[in-house]
């Protein structure tokens, strides 16, 4: 990942971002990282163990300003539009990948109950992509989770909708209480 660091007469700026008091104490710990030569646990947590790439550039001169806002092209998810309950448009990266995750699946599914396809993208990049019951509890996709990837079992996250981004945090409703049939699942790290 390559990030830019700004340094500026009232503060600092990473890659064209709000401007960060040099006086906040966090940001002070996050200097003297850098100035050790250290990669900041902030940084260290938004690649999850790559390689980050930081440059510098000098401007203590100068005030913050503020960038303009550059135009940055759509790269979400699609999803059809006159169905009650949306469809992904996307493909998988793999058929093997989707047949893989379905296969090794820990889930218990009733055929006799309706089911969805749910498709969680993991904090590392990857995503697994599971058929529930629509009676199963958010509680079972993070249960899912750690099955599928025990490295999560001792790692503190929460599970957030797509679009609006929304944080499921009463895990004892059913998928299609929490009216996310269907749909995408973003796990992100605390």
């Amino acid at each position: 990942v390559q990030i830019l660091l700004k340094l500026w007469r009232n503060g600092f700026s990473l890659d064209d971002g709000e401007l960060r008091s040099y006086t906040d104490p966090t940001n002070a710990q996050f200097l003297e990282s850098v100035k050790r030569g250290e990669i900041p646990v902030e940084l260290q947590r938004l690649v999850h163990g790559g390689q980050v790439n930081l440059d510098m550039e000098d401007h203590q001169e100068q005030e913050y300003v503020k960038p303009r806002l550059r135009f940055k092209a759509f790269s979400g998810e699609g999803q059809k539009l006159g169905s009650l309950t949306p469809e992904i448009v996307s493909t998988p990266s793999s058929p093997e990948e989707e047949e893989k995750s379905i296969l090794n699946a820990p889930v218990l599914i009733d055929d006799s109950l309706p089911s969805t396809k749910i498709q969680i993208r993991l904090a590392d990049g990857s995503r697994l992509i599971q058929r529930f019951n629509q009676t199963h509890r958010i509680k079972d996709i993070r249960d899912f989770i750690i099955q599928s990837r025990p490295a999560f079992a001792t790692t503190d996250f929460v599970l957030v909708t797509t679009f609006p981004n929304k944080e499921l945090t009463d895990e004892s409703l059913t998928l299609q209480e929490a009216d996310i049939l269907n749909t995408v699942i973003l796990q992100q790290l605390k």
